[in-house]
């Protein structure tokens, strides 16, 4: 157990009883989602690696859970009028398909710059979605003043008490298809994951460790527990969108006080690896926060000892295509198996050949040319061409730069 002091109000703390009255509620409405030993990341990881995959949970998103727990429990009057969350993301869904399953009016506040894959997604539940702000914080002001101006009531996306149970039903499953599972690493945000399986690991198995796993760009539930008071972090960027948070909840920073046994730090170039070997040894697509608990344990796992049992939760798998496509091409570059060079030739037929069949006897796979013949520093005269290389490995991309400079072409590691 934790033993940081806390400094803050006393709320309404969920117990054990709320989660197994939680799992009750939720029996038949969402999945009890896998969990599956990976050969590939227990070899990365150097222990006994388990995924729970609630990147297969309906809506894409551990969210669901808590949403839906906190809908059902509404009063008639709450659900006559309707509710409203502010979200970009997994939390908008939950909240609009557990109101499509309760038939309940449903608004969702997103930011003007929302992705519109994830606005058509919120739409495609039958929820009204409102685009109002720059960010999140300006999106959670007018949700709660429309919330006032129309007498809806907040789905809050993680400092709830019934929200945290919906989310600590993930817990009871993990006990129960690993009781002897040592080590729990999960991703933070705002915290209600973390809280929600905390509490339902800890009612059971005291022994088992529970650790949170934040973007080093937001590490605000690390600089609170280490403080012993709530704490804000100045806005950062990550590519893990979903743990994003620069303040957690008053009550998820409670419970975390008194039940995480840690919370450690992680980097986008270790999700992007992560993210890249789900998709091509596991064939699973992960979200970028989702896969932070996962990417902790490729970059740190080998300082475990190798027959301990941890278990990672893949939160979400609603990943932006168009950043899919992105994770793709630096997954492989991080990999050694693509790079980008160049190349000043000649402006005259053939010099391009020249280069490309000297690749070709690598069996190096020319991905894409670009051509470059009007940039300031390219001479009159020449050509500068970027070309991106596929290869095997780090140690065939390093065969290949030898071969170049052996075969006397000038040329420049792009990335």
């Amino acid at each position: 157990m934790s033993d940081y002091s806390v400094k803050t109000d006393v709320q309404r703390m969920p117990t054990i009883d709320d989660i197994i009255k939680a799992r009750q509620i939720l029996d038949g409405t969402v999945r009890k989602t896998p969990l599956q030993k990976s050969a590939t990341f227990s070899k990365l990881a150097g222990t006994n690696v388990f995924l729970k995959l609630e990147c297969m949970q309906l809506t894409g998103s551990f969210k669901v859970r808590g949403a839906f727990v906190k809908v059902s429990q509404l009063s008639d009057k709450q659900a006559e009028n309707g509710v409203i969350a502010a979200s970009a993301g997994n939390h908008a869904q939950g909240v609009a398909y557990a109101s499509a399953i309760k038939k309940i009016p449903c608004t969702i506040i997103m930011p003007q710059n929302a992705s519109p894959a994830k606005v058509a997604a919120t739409k495609s539940y039958g929820a009204r979605v409102l685009l109002r702000g720059s960010n999140y914080d300006e999106s959670w002001e007018a949700t709660q003043t429309i919330a006032r101006e129309e007498g809806l009531t907040i789905i809050h996306a993680f400092d709830d008490p019934d929200v945290i149970a919906g989310q600590g039903t993930i817990g009871l499953e993990l006990l129960e298809d690993l009781q002897d599972v040592d080590r729990i690493y999960l991703p933070v945000g705002g915290g209600g994951l973390a809280a929600g399986v905390a509490i339902a690991v800890k009612a059971n198995r005291p022994d088992i460790k529970v650790i949170g796993v934040e973007s080093k760009a937001f590490p605000a539930m690390k600089e609170s527990l280490q403080k012993g008071s709530l704490q804000s972090v100045k806005s950062g960027y990550t590519i893990a969108d979903g743990i994003s948070v620069k303040r957690p909840g008053k009550l998820t920073f409670e419970i975390a006080s008194k039940y995480l046994d840690d919370v450690v730090l992680v980097d986008d170039t270790s999700i992007v690896k992560t993210m890249f070997l789900l998709m091509e040894r596991a064939k699973m697509v992960v979200e970028p926060a989702g896969a932070a608990s996962l990417a902790y344990l490729v970059s740190n796992g080998h300082d475990m000892k190798k027959d301990e049992k941890v278990i990672s939760i893949l939160s979400g798998g609603n990943v932006d295509m168009y950043l899919l496509g992105q994770v793709v091409a630096k997954g492989l570059m991080q990999m050694s198996r693509m790079i980008k060079l160049f190349i000043l030739l000649p402006d005259k037929p053939g010099a391009l050949k020249d280069v490309v069949d000297s690749l070709a006897e690598l069996s190096v796979n020319i991905v894409e040319v670009e051509h470059d013949r009007l940039s300031s520093n390219i001479p009159a005269g020449t050509a500068g061409v970027y070309l991106s290389l596929e290869t095997e490995n780090e140690s065939h991309s390093q065969k290949l730069v030898e071969f170049l400079k052996q075969k006397g072409i000038e040329f420049k590691i792009v990335s």
